[in-house]
């Protein structure tokens, strides 16, 4: 029977993992696989594979032909040069200890450059979020100068309103009492001389006693 090593799905919608399996070529993708051999993760940078190496080169040596997205996965972690190497040690090009040893070297320098890549990406988005959280602190402080400018701006008018306010009201106190004033003091000044003119006009009263005196001498000079 044909055998392939394939993906079989699992996992919520949107958040998809796989089981890396070997199975007939004639199942359906998420049907009955005869070995499970591992897992895939695409939800996370870099992408989390859990392989039994072992158990890889050996399926893969029998025959097995792996899908192209399994195919990339496995020359990820190092599984088809691990085969070329058995190659080898079947043809007796290289031994063994060397082809282990091969193969060994290659999976420290992988992991060193895993590493490297993860570390980078962290460093990326280190960066990333402070510029981010920079920026948002520049927009804030715009905002918030913006803000108290239109506050001192209110306050002014506000304070300019209620001065004028004052003044108007000052103004219109201060103008009635100066009306009341002007009105009342040609009157008083018209008054005084009506009292000159009084005494001027009864002075001439007292010089009439005389008269009468006069009336009175001449009455024994009728009898």
């Amino acid at each position: 029977m044909a055998v392939k090593i394939r993906l079989a799905r699992r996992g919520r919608k949107k958040l998809a993992m796989f089981d890396v399996v070997v199975a007939d070529a004639r199942a359906p993708r998420d049907g009955r696989f005869v070995e499970k051999i591992g897992t895939y993760n695409p939800n996370t940078n870099p992408a989390t594979v859990v392989l039994n190496e072992k158990q890889a080169i050996q399926w893969v040596l029998n025959g097995a032909q792996p899908t192209d997205t399994v195919r990339a996965i496995l020359s990820n972690k190092g599984i088809m040069y691990a085969k070329h190497l058995q190659v080898g040690v079947n043809k007796g090009a290289i031994t063994q200890e060397q082809a282990d040893a091969k193969f060994e070297a290659w999976k420290a320098e992988k992991e060193v450059s895993i590493q490297t890549k993860a570390t980078t990406l962290q460093q990326s988005k280190a960066k990333s979020k402070a510029a981010r959280l920079e920026a948002e602190a520049k927009v804030s402080s715009a905002r918030a100068e913006n803000i108290a400018a239109k506050n001192k701006v209110a306050e002014e008018a506000l304070v300019a309103s209620v001065v004028e306010a004052i003044n108007e009201a000052e103004e219109e106190a201060t103008g009635v009492e100066v009306d009341e004033v002007v009105a009342e003091a040609p009157a008083a000044v018209e008054e005084a001389p009506v009292v000159e003119e009084v005494v001027a006009e009864e002075a001439p009263a007292v010089e009439e006693a005389p008269a009468a005196e006069e009336a009175a001498e001449e009455a024994p000079a009728a009898e």
